[in-house]
This record gives C-alpha cells, structure tokens and sequence, in this order.
C-alpha cells in the first residue's frame, strides 16, 4: 500500500466526500420534499444553462438556416421549460416524476419490444411473469385491507 502524503490527503478527502454524500442522502430520504425540490431547481439551472448553449451553437452552426432555427426553436423550449421548472419548483417536481415515469415506462416498452424480435419465448415468459408479480402484490394489498378491516369491525361490535 502507498502511505505517501498525497495518497493519505485523497483518502481524508474520500471520507470527508463520504460523510458528507450519508448526511446528504439520510436528510433526503428524511425531508423527501424539500430535497425533491432542490433537485428540480438544480435540474432547472441544468436545462437553463443548456437552452443558452443551444442559442449559442445555433448562431455559431453552419448548418444551414434549418439547423439554425432548430437549434434557436429548441433553445425556446429549453428555456420555456428551465424558467418554468425554476418560477415553479413544486409543479416542476410533479412535472419531471412524470416525465421520468413516462420515460421509463417507453423504455421498458422498447425494450420488451426490441427482445421480442430476439425470443419470442422471452418476451412472453417475461410478460407473464410481471403480470403474475403485479397480480400478487394486489392479492396481498387486498387481503391486508380486509384483514384490517375485519379486525377494526370486530373491535367495534365489542
């Protein structure tokens, strides 16, 4: 192992880099709004910053009047949504878990899709195996509810 001083400092950086991402990530998971918020802001500056990139790459392209307007077009939307996302922090939050979900949910039809063409037996295998998943989570959801509910009827008639 190499004890030299600079290798020492990095490992005093790590830990101190490690502490403070536990603290980070504990207070996220304690204040889930508070900490969603700050990532849309975040994620707001983000495509903020990009829609000034865009308007700059398309005054600086040389791809023709079409690439230019593209790129100003998509500079509007980039800062339509950054100023919104920023104006707007809690709606900006709703807004990107549904634009996450929506995007993982065309992912995992592509994907489905894609494998279909590669096994059919997969894709089929997999379909029933979430739909049986799915299924016994909502058997288990159900059978809790009426449980509870059983038992707070049975408490009541006592």
């Amino acid at each position: 192992m190499n004890d030299s001083p600079s290798t020492a400092a990095t490992g005093k950086g790590d830990m101190i880099w490690g502490i403070l991402m536990l603290i980070c990530g504990v207070l996220a998971i304690g204040v889930p709004l508070a900490s969603g918020i700050g990532v849309a802001i975040v994620i707001g500056w983000v495509v903020l910053i990009s829609a000034v990139w865009h308007l700059i790459f398309g005054f600086r392209s040389a791809s023709g009047i079409g690439g230019v307007l593209w790129q100003i077009l998509l500079a509007l939307v980039y800062g339509a949504a950054g100023l919104a996302i920023l104006l707007y922090p809690l709606a900006g939050l709703a807004w990107l878990t549904l634009v996450l979900a929506m995007f993982l949910l065309i992912e995992a039809v592509l994907e489905i899709a894609l494998y279909f063409n590669i096994s059919s037996a997969w894709a089929i295998g997999t379909l029933v195996g979430v739909s049986l998943i799915f299924s016994g989570i909502s058997r288990l959801m159900l059978s809790s509810a009426v449980s509870r509910g059983a038992t707070a009827a049975a408490r009541a008639a006592v």
